[in-house]
């Protein structure tokens, strides 16, 4: 026997020896950095980096940590459905103390069970959401030099369940997360770090992660069924859609119209062609295939259709299509959506994240009582636009059955006509 607990002292020797070297080896000391605007800025860059505005208006999260604690996240209404084992808590993330419990679907009270929920939600939603809590309260951002770049130092002096927590966030060229390195009350070595590259797109615009790779022992952490959308703003834009037929626009084949009687279309919508004319210039457009399209001065073809001119074409049917059917494209992909307030009543967000000539832009429809739009606020970046107006008005019931606009008026009284708008089959 005493033969057994030496070699047993042994072993647990042997153990600590190890574990001292391998903390010796891995642990990093808590790197310093700078506070201030060169910090701030730098923050900036990353949270617009990852489309911090769509994660401040996103309405519902949802994921599963490990597949074993599951959430839904009214994030609006601060409301957490966090489910796991028996249990089922509807957690109230300001007041928990008016948080409804579950047991075996029984409603109790359990003041455990909710801070279970809280610590679980805290630290899941951590690994999920990360980069978007660089602002929040109680934070401290420091710029790093990390490896001959600019990093992130985020430290956690308040809130959450683990205050006093920093993490050095690492971005690639354009500012985005792809890994940070931790130093944290649970986990004794110092900078340890974890992947931040499987990221999934979702509605509401944001990127979340799928699982992340840790550099202690290789370890993974899965994070499934993740989702984030808007449903509000989804069943605003379906108001909108079903005020202006949208329907039938789906089934119209043909549209015509002109742009202030400078620029006229025939857009066959069928076979995405259409056939765009100024001054001297008809352009027989293919928008998906532009090698395709061909020129015609005069009305005679071009052998060889000019490049430049093709793309001045797609550059305006781009632009002057939008102006006579931007209500009905809703739903189209790369489309961010939410509801905002206009004047006490619930006007639609529409964020354009790719297509078209400038990605980027974003729209501010405001609707009348039956949900037809009336104008909207422009904010275009490439144009320097921050909200300028412009109305859509004198709306006609095509031939086809749908709706669309003939005119249009800048707040600066200028106005814009569509010419003798069609719709047909």
């Amino acid at each position: 026997m005493k033969k057994f607990f030496k070699f047993l002292g042994v072993i647990i020797l042997l153990l600590i020896v190890a574990a001292t070297i391998f903390y010796f080896a891995k642990n990093e000391e808590l790197p310093q950095g700078n506070k201030g605007k060169e910090a701030d800025a730098l923050a900036i860059k990353m949270y617009n980096a990852i489309n911090g505005d769509a994660f401040e208006n996103t309405e519902v999260i949802e994921w599963s940590f490990r597949n074993v604690h599951h959430y839904k996240w009214m994030k609006q209404e601060n409301i957490v459905h966090v489910s796991w084992d028996e249990n089922k808590v509807i957690l109230n993330t300001k007041s928990p103390e008016k948080s409804v419990v579950f047991i075996n679907d029984k409603e109790t009270k359990n003041t455990e069970i909710i801070k279970k929920a809280t610590d679980f939600f805290n630290n899941d939603s951590f690994w999920l959401i990360a980069p978007y809590k660089i602002f929040d309260a109680g934070t401290e951002r420091r710029i790093v030099n990390y490896q001959e770049k600019d990093a992130l130092l985020i430290t956690y002096t308040s809130g959450g369940s683990t205050p006093g927590d920093s993490y050095l966030w690492i971005l690639n060229e354009n500012f985005l997360p792809t890994s940070y390195k931790m130093w944290t009350n649970i986990i004794p070595i110092g900078g340890v770090s974890a992947t931040w590259n499987h990221l999934k797109n979702t509605e509401a615009g944001i990127k979340l992660p799928t699982k992340h790779k840790l550099s202690l022992f290789g370890l993974e952490m899965e994070l499934a069924s993740v989702k984030a959308y808007n449903p509000k703003a989804n069943e605003l834009a379906n108001k909108i859609l079903k005020a202006i037929k949208h329907d039938a626009y789906k089934n119209t084949r043909y549209l015509e119209w002109n742009f202030g009687g400078r620029r006229h279309f025939k857009w066959d919508k069928e076979k995405h062609i259409a056939d765009v004319s100024w001054d001297s210039i008809r352009v027989n457009l293919h928008p998906q295939n532009k090698e395709k399209s061909t020129v015609f001065f005069n009305g005679k073809l071009q052998e060889k259709a000019d490049s430049t001119i093709v793309k001045k074409a797609w550059n305006i049917f781009n632009n002057d299509s939008f102006w006579l059917v931007a209500p009905h494209k809703l739903f189209e992909n790369g489309i961010i959506r939410t509801v905002q307030k206009e004047n006490d009543k619930e006007a639609l967000l529409v964020k354009y994240t790719t297509g078209g000539s400038t990605p980027g832009d974003s729209y501010l429809w405001i609707l009348d009582e039956n949900y037809l739009p009336i104008s909207y606020k422009m904010y275009v970046p490439s144009m320097k636009m921050n909200g300028v107006p412009a109305t859509w008005e004198d709306w006609i019931t095509t031939e086809s059955g749908t709706l669309l606009p003939t005119n249009h008026t800048f707040g600066n009284g200028r106005n814009l006509s569509m010419g003798e708008v069609k719709g047909y089959n």
